[in-house]
């Protein structure tokens, strides 16, 4: 999905400029997005419009309000100090907190990969009839074959490519179908809690604002520096990171709008109940007619391995960061938390039963470890020592305090209705 741009001898460089330097900063945001078309995401947001209808919708607006805060604020720590966000726990938290955060983390990865894994599996289920807990072990091998010798840099972009046109098409569905606009607008903007909802609302939470993604973004966004001695550089990487952030958050939360909408416009309006994630290429049937069934499982075959490979690197980043260490796939510490992450949510995926519950409760156990991560992360973006003058500003400090309070809110209620 990146490329590591480490430098060489750990000798700092300077760019050239011209009139195209945004090129040469955009991706990190983009790579982020991809975690948006992943199979989860499909399965929490297919839930949310067939049960709901509109009334989840402005889970999906907060939810791409905070993404974009808290990526704009770990891009800053990854840009400011050189480190990424498991890193800097490492160096700068006592280890007995610093350790329990980021096993957190580790689990946070397990439930990312599991939903990951889970839906290339059914992908293979439904082109070739393959079983989903066999095909799951088919995704898991492949992914680790291409993480391990680097080769999925070969098929990256056609990956990108293939499920940003599938995600666009959602998009373009939406002039094929009668949308309630009206009500739409209102779901946008109005926060409603329909009985028995906490669950689609925390997995639809988990499936946008993934704390896995957080830790990954901090990774790619340092392994490009090029020189933090020189001010002017940093300020232009601050600059042009914001706006990837924000250009692809808002790619992201049209894209997770539409599969609700037309969730909403065809499933729950004819009260159609949802078992399964197979049932979301019956959206794409108005677009691509009968060959849609066939076009929305090689979608999801690669989003879903596009997104194990993000999960699979983001654990070992994790990982590694326990050990002070990036990324480096050379490397054993990051081989490790890889391998952990992967395997660990292939066992868990051949003692499921209900594959769809199965990615609706992997995504509302994101949004259960999220708090940690983003107090984690403002505590560090905070310090001075960590990020010089730099740190948080004092609004920017209880702005992304009032998120953590307001996601541990949510937790709680959760755990309220669940009881």
């Amino acid at each position: 999905m990146f490329k590591l741009f480490k430098n060489i001898d750990n000798k700092s460089y300077k760019p050239k400029y011209g009139s195209l330097d945004i090129f040469k900063f955009i991706g990190p945001g983009l790579l982020v997005t991809v975690g948006f078309i992943d199979p989860g995401n499909w399965a929490s947001n297919l839930a949310a419009g067939a049960d709901y209808g509109y009334a989840l919708l402005w889970m999906v607006t907060l939810s791409t309000i905070m993404l974009i805060i808290l990526q704009h604020n770990v891009a800053h720590l990854g840009i400011a100090s050189g480190l990424c966000l498991s890193e800097a726990a490492a160096i700068h938290l006592k280890p007995r907190y610093s350790k329990f955060l980021l096993s957190s983390a580790m689990m946070a990865s397990i439930s990312t990969s599991l939903a990951e894994i889970l839906g290339g599996g059914i992908a293979l289920n439904m082109l070739f009839g393959i079983p989903i807990r066999a095909g799951s072990l088919l995704v898991t091998l492949f992914v680790c074959i291409m993480l391990v010798t680097n080769s999925y840099r070969i098929i990256e972009k056609w990956i990108i490519a293939f499920v940003s046109v599938i995600g666009l098409s959602f998009l373009y569905e939406l002039s094929l179908v009668n949308i309630d606009w009206n009500s739409a607008v209102a779901g946008w903007v109005t926060p409603t809690f329909p009985e028995g909802s906490m669950l689609v609302i925390m997995s639809v939470l988990g499936a946008v604002v993934m704390p896995h993604n957080l830790f990954l973004h901090s990774e790619v966004i340092q392994s490009r520096q090029w020189n933090l001695q020189d001010e002017k550089i940093i300020k232009k990487q601050l600059r042009y990171e914001f706006l990837d952030t924000l250009v692809s958050m808002l790619i992201g939360w049209a894209i997770n709008s539409a599969m609700i909408l037309l969730a909403a416009a065809t499933f729950f309006r004819t009260k159609t109940p949802v078992s399964e994630l197979q049932q979301a290429n019956q959206l794409l049937i108005p677009l691509l007619g009968s060959n849609a069934s066939v076009v929305f499982a090689v979608a999801l075959l690669f989003a879903g391995v596009a997104s194990t490979i993000t999960s699979g690197m983001a654990a070992g980043s994790i990982f590694a960061g326990m050990y002070k260490e990036p990324y480096d796939i050379k490397d054993n510490h990051s081989r490790m938390g890889v391998a952990i992450s992967l395997f660990i949510a292939l066992a868990i995926i051949y003692l499921i039963s209900n594959p769809f519950k199965g990615l609706i409760y992997s995504q509302m156990l994101l949004s259960i470890q999220l708090p940690f991560t983003i107090f984690l992360q403002v505590y560090l973006t905070s310090s001075e020592k960590v990020m010089g003058k730099y740190k948080n500003t004092l609004f920017s400090k209880y702005l992304l305090y009032s998120l953590g309070i307001i996601v541990t809110v949510l937790n709680v209620a959760l755990f309220i209705s669940l009881f």
